[in-house]
């Protein structure tokens, strides 16, 4: 039988690749992938991959032609591949319900936040920051999908010793920082986490990560003129699933 062989496309990841060690594929800064067919449908509404919260993971190994490892992304590279495997599937029109009007978002407006190159160091995914209040040196990472599993199981096990369990802040934090003040000691930094950090230190450095870690600048205005943020789940393919 004849093989099919579908057209690809290049994904230019927002970090350009600069996180990732030299030794990745991914370091190249980009990542190939190929049109979506009827077998990423089937992915798309298989309901044990929805109930598991696996199915975009999958969605992704399908597509993806690099060699590669999801796992190794940080989100914002994940969501640059998500959002060109949508175009390519479906076009670059989604429709969404906002505040009970149909409102059109055009993918293809959505660009890669700007990227301040000179924070980082190739292949070395650690940054700096300073917490502003108690003056705190710490260093930090950008999550990847192997933390990102960490960080659930973690947070699944605390919840079953504890089903009032409220620490997903902290345990996300715990992972995020990589040193406090020079010390890389884990039991220093959750030590850290758990008794000193204030609680307007850890919204700055949300705050920080958030405004500087490589993206989609997923912010749009609409045509009313409101700005929303294009919400990247399971509706992004299947929009009748839910509105925003």
């Amino acid at each position: 039988m004849e093989e099919f062989k579908f057209p690809t496309e290049e994904v230019e990841l927002p970090s350009k690749g600069l996180v990732y060690p030299k030794d990745n594929p991914l370091s190249s800064g980009k990542v190939e992938i190929k049109y979506m067919t009827a077998k990423e449908e089937d992915i798309l509404t298989n309901s044990n991959f929805i109930q598991n919260g696996t199915v975009l993971d999958k969605l992704l190994k399908s597509v993806i032609v690099s060699d590669i490892d999801i796992d190794d992304l940080i989100v914002g590279d994940k969501n640059a591949i998500l959002i060109a495997t949508r175009i390519l599937g479906y076009g670059g029109e989604y429709k969404i319900t906002y505040k009970n009007k149909e409102q059109v978002i055009d993918l293809y407006k959505l660009d890669n936040k700007p990227l301040d190159e000179s924070q980082f160091t190739q292949g070395k995914n650690e940054f700096h920051f300073e917490l502003p209040t108690s003056g705190t040196k710490i260093a930090y990472k950008i999550l990847t999908g192997h933390d990102e599993k960490k960080i659930d199981r973690e947070i699944k096990g605390l919840q079953k010793i504890n089903p009032d369990d409220t620490s997903d802040l902290t345990t996300r934090l715990k992972y995020i920082i990589t040193s406090v003040d020079g010390n890389n000691e884990s039991k220093t930094i959750r030590q850290f986490v758990d008794q000193a950090m204030l609680a307007r230190d850890s919204r700055a450095l949300r705050d920080h990560i958030k405004n500087t870690q490589p993206d989609v600048d997923l912010e749009y205005t609409l045509d009313s003129g409101e700005e929303v943020t294009v919400p990247i789940g399971l509706s992004f393919f299947w929009p009748d699933l839910g509105n925003i």
